[in-house]
């Protein structure tokens, strides 16, 4: 256990967060559906914020973070993909905490985390920025958990050397570039978003609408619970964290990742839903071309968000995994 990780797990609730971390800096984005601060403010959109009672803020990197913490033992990273939050492992991290110390950040940028500079948002930045954040926590993660980006920053940070797991499961890994015409106009177009700001506040502004976000999330071939459609709908009406999730998409490049897959030593196991519409299942069979040694497992009829639609059925693979990683 780790004493200083667990200290700072003692305080009761997480911390106020100051002007910069969370309050309106006088910014709107409204335009018409209501007026809302440009960034998701933690006494409102986290009121009743998924395993809040696990919810601190932490300094690192030059910014403030929003970190859940719960559980004791071996330590187990949890990073969500663009666009989401901790609300994402709303259901799984209660059940790895039972044998587990798990740690759940939000990107930078996402949810309740401050926005840094535009480099911190690309590959590289992220890996960085994150290891400064372990660094402050005091904590060694025995094993790395990460949904679609959240995977390829994973592998950027065993790659760096800056964790050692045991073993990284990647839940549909957004790990190497997109194929044919998507991967020749994503990031430019993405570029082009981001470069005008009223881009972003649109985007936020019709993400007020329901309907709009319900669509989103059908359209990665998952069908989740109508409270995760609400969280997702409370982030995505904040320019701050469309803003963050567009430029960490115009910023992305797995082309030297894709490259340096083969010198990965941690043992992968990929997990990917039969269903998923955002990345291809291909790309994992892709993958363990690159990494014969890794494992490969297809969830039937599940999407991209499969960890959302059923946490049970991930977490028994995890356990599964720590009992006979390379059989996995």
């Amino acid at each position: 256990m780790n004493t200083k990780l667990h200290r700072e797990a003692a305080q009761r609730g997480p911390r106020r967060r100051g002007r910069s971390a969370g309050a309106s800096d006088g910014k709107l984005c409204g335009i018409g559906r209501g007026i809302m601060s440009d960034r998701p403010v933690w006494e409102r959109e986290g009121r009743d914020w998924p395993n809040r009672e696990a919810s601190r803020f932490v300094k690192a990197a030059g910014i403030s973070w929003h970190v859940q913490v719960a559980g004791s033992g071996p330590v187990v990273l949890l990073l969500h993909g663009t666009g989401a939050a901790t609300h994402s492992w709303r259901g799984l991290l209660p059940l790895l905490a039972r044998t587990h110390t798990v740690v759940a950040p939000d990107l930078p940028g996402h949810g309740f985390t401050d926005t840094p500079s535009a480099w911190r948002l690309s590959l590289p930045g992220m890996a960085s920025a994150l290891g400064e954040l372990l660094r402050v926590l005091d904590v060694r993660p025995a094993l790395a958990i990460g949904h679609s980006a959240g995977a390829a920053i994973l592998a950027r940070m065993c790659l760096d050397g800056i964790i050692a797991p045991a073993a990284l499961v990647s839940l549909n890994g957004a790990i190497l570039p997109l194929r044919g015409v998507p991967g020749q106009v994503f990031s430019p177009i993405a570029r082009m978003v981001v470069a005008f700001p009223l881009t972003r506040r649109l985007f936020a502004w019709q993400a007020a609408d329901r309907r709009v976000v319900e669509r989103m999330l059908r359209s990665t071939g998952s069908t989740i619970e109508p409270a995760g459609v609400e969280q997702y709908m409370r982030l995505a009406r904040h320019a701050a964290h469309a803003g963050a999730a567009l430029t960490m998409m115009a910023n992305w490049d797995l082309r030297q990742l894709e490259h340096d897959l083969p010198a990965l030593r941690t043992h992968l196991l990929l997990i990917t839903g039969s269903n998923d519409r955002t990345i291809p299942p291909s790309d994992s069979v892709r993958v363990k071309a690159l990494l014969p040694g890794a494992g490969l497992i297809s969830l039937s009829g599940l999407g991209h968000l499969a960890h959302e639609e059923q946490p049970a059925r991930i977490a028994m693979l995890v356990a599964e995994l720590e009992t006979a990683p390379v059989a996995a």
